[in-house]
């Protein structure tokens, strides 16, 4: 596939998806007073960096969307908040899967949940009237979409609960062509050396997700270790019929936009992906290897608590984030055992490292104690935890 191929049937257009259901649920969640309605509407407030000028990750975006094979791409954007059966049943997710957990996803109410993953785009595109159209016409269809997406998480250096991610669909009628793996490698490649340049070092790998098949990811090296970035496959046509789509097949692709600005730069901590320190915000230039303006001292500090076994590790980084922000650095686990004649039959120990640290100031023990002893009578409070 080159780009003659692909240019004639594409006219890149931008789609804005209705977003009528998730103001909906949001009027509901402004009535809400509970810690997951408050945290929820921060995080839908927070900026979305791959549409913020100057930072590193709407500079991937360009980059992506200037690359030959991709120029003729529409842009669609849809709603942070999405039906959970659309996201879900819709790209066959087994009824187990671990994403449909209220542990890993962030639900807005029972229907509704924070997006998890920009494929989701997929139902919202192929369902737009001016697309059904074009499909009817017997035409090809390339789409982009990226912004942000939330994942219940762990806390570290390397990841947040909410990230960035870009994905795209090229699709073709079955009577025009035949697409392979291969020209999902092709475009994947594309990707990579537009990024990274044509220098990098890159494999591909065989993987699984609920929506493709045959399905890949991409790999680069990174000082002598390789590091998965990108994910792809081939649509399901089972998958494609759950949004009424039939007689296409086509290649799909999607990633974080985090990971591959922090491999970029060299970047030791995400959280520097969002501070407003000019000596920090300087240096956010892909291919610019970062270097620390000032290394703050960490303060360490722990916390052990007995709780119900449902206890869900999840919710309590969300309830640290709540409390400690960008000063929390990390949250380690240190321990977790049962001994029913100490705790009782329905109960767990746990122990818990939380490293703070400032990027921007070095912190005071006074302030950090302040800190951790919220933390301390929140986790009482919320989890009927006892600390030890």
């Amino acid at each position: 596939m080159n780009k003659d191929d692909i240019q004639p049937d594409l006219n890149p257009t931008e789609y804005i998806i209705s977003k009528d259901n998730e103001n909906t649920v949001l009027e509901s969640l402004e009535k809400r007073e509970d810690a997951e309605a408050i945290r929820i509407r921060r995080y839908l407030d927070m900026s979305d960096l791959s549409r913020k000028d100057g930072s590193p990750l709407s500079e991937i975006i360009k980059r992506v969307k200037n690359l030959p094979l991709i120029k003729g791409f529409d842009d669609v954007v849809i709603p942070e908040i999405v039906p959970a059966d659309i996201s879900f049943d819709l790209f066959d997710f087994a009824a187990d899967h671990p994403a449909r957990s209220k542990s890993d996803t962030y639900y807005a109410d029972d229907k509704n949940i924070l997006r998890t993953h920009d494929t989701v785009m997929w139902y919202y595109y192929l369902n737009l009237p001016e697309i059904k159209q074009r499909i009817a016409e017997n035409k090809t269809l390339g789409v982009l979409c990226y912004g942000k997406v939330y994942r219940k998480d762990e806390i570290d250096r390397k990841h947040m609960n909410i990230f960035h991610q870009m994905g795209g669909l090229y699709l073709v009628p079955d009577n025009k062509e035949a697409l392979t793996i291969d020209d999902l490698k092709n475009i994947l490649s594309e990707i990579v050396k537009g990024i990274f340049g044509p220098q990098v070092e890159f494999r591909f790998l065989l993987d699984t997700f609920p929506y493709t098949d045959p399905s890949l990811q991409v790999e680069v090296m990174v000082n002598g270790d390789w590091l998965e970035i990108l994910g792809g496959g081939m649509p399901k046509k089972s998958v494609l019929k759950n949004f009424g789509l039939e007689g296409y097949h086509g290649w799909a692709f999607g990633f974080g936009l985090e990971r591959l600005a922090m491999i970029s730069l060299e970047l030791p901590d995400i959280r520097l992906l969002w501070s407003p320190d000019p000596r920090v915000i300087k240096q956010l230039k892909l291919g610019n290897k970062y270097v620390e303006v000032s290394k703050y001292p960490e303060i360490t500090r722990d916390i052990s608590f007995i709780v119900d076994k449902d206890f869900m590790p999840n919710n309590y980084f969300d309830l640290i984030r709540d409390i400690g922000g960008d000063l929390v650095e990390q949250v380690e686990m240190l321990d977790k055992y049962e001994n029913t004649e100490k705790f009782g039959v329905d109960k767990i120990s746990y122990a818990y490292r939380i490293i703070y640290r400032s990027n921007d100031k070095t912190l005071r023990s006074e302030e950090v104690d302040a800190l951790h002893k919220k933390i301390e009578e929140e986790t009482i409070k919320a989890f009927g935890a006892s600390v030890r």
